[in-house]
């Protein structure tokens, strides 16, 4: 695989269509222990905060780019990279892997967003294979109670661990799944999108880079320090790098 380095960051540089074709075959091959992670401004801000975030994300199987700033501002930079946003990833991910048997699982949200999603995902894709869901308490597990969930995934056989649990929660717990042997992805609110309990920006917005303040304005009072505060340091580093090169 190709990779780029972007503010610190080991991207792989894939079109959309690339990093599905990519992931396939990195589940088609006998040994699990993967990463798969999908970073936009803020991940890359809080890299840079957060040491024992960097080095979930210098050590990962993958890191794609989601969100059109990380791209543009790599190209503008010299670099490659194309945006894979989560959420389109996720399906495109679970559609082509319908033939082919993938087994999914995934871990996160609330077991009614989780029902949700299953429903909607084998409405669109017949055929899927979903062999289980695991909504954890929304607290840090301790190590048996972490034992025991992987237990129960290992019983369901997934080729893919899908984790929905927030940044920087998801990307721990999928480093930590590679770590058990797993195949596991963090994709951040994909899950509520699949399931219809948040709305996808309108396509302009998305095309335009601003589907992040189409977040903060849904959800103003959680996100706004987030983007404030991840957005500024993502500029500053930017501007450090054209510095740099």
């Amino acid at each position: 695989m190709v990779t780029t380095e972007f503010a610190g960051i080991p991207f792989v540089v894939a079109r959309p269509d690339e990093a599905v074709r990519r992931t396939l075959e990195l589940l088609d091959k006998p040994n699990g222990g993967n990463d798969i992670h999908l970073f936009n401004a803020y991940s890359v801000a809080l890299a840079h905060s957060d040491m024992e975030f960097a080095a979930c994300a210098s050590e990962s199987t993958i890191n794609f780019p989601d969100g059109k700033p990380v791209a543009w501002f790599s190209r503008f930079l010299g670099g490659r990279l194309h945006q894979v946003r989560g959420p389109q990833y996720f399906e495109d991910v679970i559609e082509a892997g319908v033939i082919p048997g993938v087994r999914h699982f995934f871990l996160g949200s609330t077991p009614e967003t989780l029902s949700a999603l299953t429903r909607n995902i084998e409405l669109r894709f017949p055929g899927v294979q979903i062999v289980g869901t695991h909504s954890p308490e929304f607290r840090t597990l301790t190590t048996a109670e972490l034992a025991r969930q992987d237990d129960d995934i290992r019983a369901c056989r997934p080729d893919m661990v899908w984790v929905g649990l927030g940044t920087p929660k998801q990307d721990f717990e999928a480093r930590r799944l590679a770590g058990e042997g797993f195949n596991a992805a963090a994709v951040g609110a994909a899950f509520d999108f699949s399931a219809g309990t948040k709305k996808l920006a309108p396509l302009w917005v998305r095309r335009a880079g601003l589907e992040w303040f189409h977040r903060l304005l849904s959800e103003p009072r959680r996100l706004w320090k987030r983007y404030l505060w991840g957005n500024a340091v993502f500029l500053r580093l930017v501007l450090r790098e054209l510095v740099i090169r």
